[in-house]
């Protein structure tokens, strides 16, 4: 089997595909033969060992990925309704990034022989979708015309926002760093687009929106999430689960005196404040909801249910095998790219 093991952090060159034996799957799971894994922002946090739950949980040396698709191998003897030679998709806490992958068979869903997304889409969905409907549904209560701003609306939870909220009846404004990206935004459902490039951001919400919104989704960090805050309605709620702009990079390696700057700038929210502006803020990293399995079933039972009902779109997605890991990083890194990256594997 080939993986990619990360011994310590720092740039691309960490990126390294070591040969071993497949493992074996404990009694509660299975061994699955990876076809494609998804390529998250998370993932370049981790190289650089800035990702916390990877500390927490894993240590160095470690294989980035949360999500993948493939065909079950071998099942442990505890394990039923899934047989062996079953397409599959799932979702894991870090180790994708691999040919092969034992899991918990919770954690691995059937393709069905008819599916109306292709094996590297679902390998491209779990993480995004699952990020967008915990932050939507199992934080929010949603109501029909709620208005929402998604920032990054064109990547991969943001576009998964975008279709989530309006099949939740929401009114969803989308906000985009560069034109190439809208037509992306309007195609996920948004009601409107706000193009950073070529419009002031926030007195383009204002004209959409002059009485506040009812929920901001912010995965940018100190660059934005002041004025979110403050573009709330009473009773908004500011969500905030990244904090993509604090990353700068050169060739891989992370500028530490912007991500010590931009720390400094991060916004401290003070309840007596928040209680008097009537606002909240809610904060999450999916990574630490592992042991939460009755949250993930019951997201993965509404998320499924839509795609085969064709209220889901896939991701858009870019592919890279992965010999090419350290491109694909670099395509992330470059905020130019739309929708999802995924590896694939060759067998």
């Amino acid at each position: 089997m080939k993986k990619i093991v990360i011994e310590r952090p720092g740039g691309y060159q960490r990126l390294k595909i070591i040969e071993l034996a497949p493992p074996k799957p404990r009694d509660n799971e299975v061994l699955v033969e990876v076809f494609a894994a998804g390529v998250n922002f998370a993932d370049i946090f981790i190289r650089l060992g800035l990702y916390k739950s990877a500390k927490e949980y894993v240590g160095w040396p470690i294989t980035p990925g949360f999500e993948f698709s493939g065909t079950v191998l071998n099942c442990g003897r505890d394990v039923s309704g899934i047989a062996e030679g079953a397409a599959v998709f799932g979702l894991t806490r870090f180790g994708a990034y691999a040919s092969h992958l034992c899991v918990p068979a919770d954690q691995v869903y059937s393709i069905a022989e008819n599916s109306k997304f292709t094996a590297e889409q679902w390998a491209a969905f779990p993480a995004v979708f699952l990020t967008a409907y915990h932050g939507l549904f199992q934080n929010i209560v949603l109501r029909a015309g709620m208005k929402i701003l998604v920032h990054s609306a064109a990547g991969g939870v943001g576009g998964a926002l975008l279709q989530l909220g309006k099949i939740a009846d929401c009114r969803m404004t989308a906000v985009v760093g560069s034109s190439h990206k809208v037509d992306t935004a309007l195609a996920f459902g948004a009601d409107g687009v706000i193009d950073k490039s070529k419009e002031d951001l926030w007195a383009k919400a204002e004209e959409i929106c002059p009485d506040g919104f009812d929920v901001v989704f912010d995965a940018n960090g100190p660059a934005t999430l002041q004025q979110s805050y403050r573009h709330l309605a009473s009773n908004g709620k500011l969500v905030a689960y990244g904090f993509h702009t604090m990353l700068s990079t050169h060739g891989g390696f992370p500028n530490y005196f912007k991500l010590i700057y931009d720390y400094f700038r991060v916004p401290r929210f003070n309840p007596l404040d928040m209680t008097g502006d009537n606002k909240s803020l809610i904060a999450f990293n999916l990574s630490f909801l592992f042991h939460r399995m009755d949250l993930l079933e019951e997201a993965m039972q509404d998320l499924v249910n839509w795609v085969e009902k064709g209220k889901i779109q896939a991701p858009v997605l870019q592919q890279y095998p992965v010999e090419k890991v350290a491109d694909a990083h670099r395509a992330l890194e470059s905020g130019k790219m739309v929708g999802k990256l995924i590896l694939k594997f060759s067998h």
